[in-house]
């Protein structure tokens, strides 16, 4: 059963943006179907049901969206068809179910958001904003971003790996190099809950850096230079015969000198001995 009517496939085919109305997505027949459901037979009561429905609608008309996000949509009317046939099988209120599914669908058509366009200079700085146009809950809000890389515009899901730690509303890029080209997608969900999914098409102008100058490439290996054969400083000590077989040690000052050392070790080793023998011969 065809969904979309032939006035609609016109505007697909020329990239127009159009209203989300209702007859663009259902048919004639479903709405009839769906309508019998919920009162049961045919007259005044089935008449009074399908305004209702177009009613419940119409509100959807200020809601402009891209065809060429098109088969979003389809899935979820035909994800509303079934929700409301459910809804009139256990007996509840078309009036009730009309007005909830409509207020579902505006929300799912303000998740759908055409590719922003964002040109940065290389080596600037690239800033995204993941803001709706709606009221979001207070609570249990998360952000999280995407990255479709290759300088690739598009918003198919399978195309996007995750940002690792990007989870605010707002993201940023510095300095921008030309592998950041491609498109960025901001999710937002409450409590896994998908509530809103944007893109921004990020394009990186600008001619690539200059050739580095002589004196930057010199400096640069300057920094890098590291000696090959360092010599290691290390303490020395030497030795009584090391310093008495250089040249002009054994001067006439430092011959007194070393016999004076000489006479205070001997005086002293007999000092010692005396009052060791003297301390020896007093004990009785």
């Amino acid at each position: 059963m065809a969904l979309v009517v032939p006035a609609v496939l016109a505007l697909v085919a020329l990239g127009a943006a159009a209203q989300a109305c209702l007859p663009c997505f259902t048919s004639h027949s479903q709405r009839l179907r769906i309508c019998h459901m919920f009162t049961g037979r045919l007259g005044p009561e089935q008449e009074k049901c399908e305004e209702a429905f177009t009613a419940a609608f119409r509100g959807l008309l200020d809601v402009e969206f891209d065809y060429s996000q098109r088969s979003h949509l389809h899935d979820t009317f035909t994800q509303m068809t079934h929700s409301l046939e459910e809804l009139a099988v256990s007996r509840g209120s078309y009036k009730v179910g009309f007005a909830n599914a409509a207020r579902k669908m505006k929300m799912a058509i303000s998740q759908i958001k055409p590719v922003q366009d964002v040109l940065v200079t290389r080596g600037d700085q690239a800033m995204f904003s993941c803001v709706v146009n709606f009221q979001l809950p207070q609570e249990e809000i998360s952000y999280s971003w995407l990255f479709a890389e290759g300088g690739l515009r598009t918003q198919d899901v399978n195309y996007f790996r995750e940002v690792p730690g990007a989870r605010g509303y707002l993201a940023r890029i510095l300095p921008v190099q030309p592998k950041h080209s491609g498109t960025f997608s901001c999710v937002i969900k409450q409590d896994q809950r998908l509530l809103a999914r944007l893109y921004f098409f990020l394009n990186v102008t600008g001619p690539a850096p200059r050739a580095e100058t002589e004196l930057q490439i010199t400096f640069r290996k300057v920094l890098r230079w590291a000696p090959q054969d360092a010599e290691l400083v290390e303490p020395w000590t030497p030795s009584l015969g090391e310093l008495l077989a250089r040249p002009g040690t054994l001067s006439r000052v430092n011959l007194g000198l070393l016999a004076a050392a000489a006479a205070c070790v001997s005086a002293s080793a007999t000092l010692l001995a005396w009052l060791f023998f003297r301390w020896y011969l007093s004990d009785p």
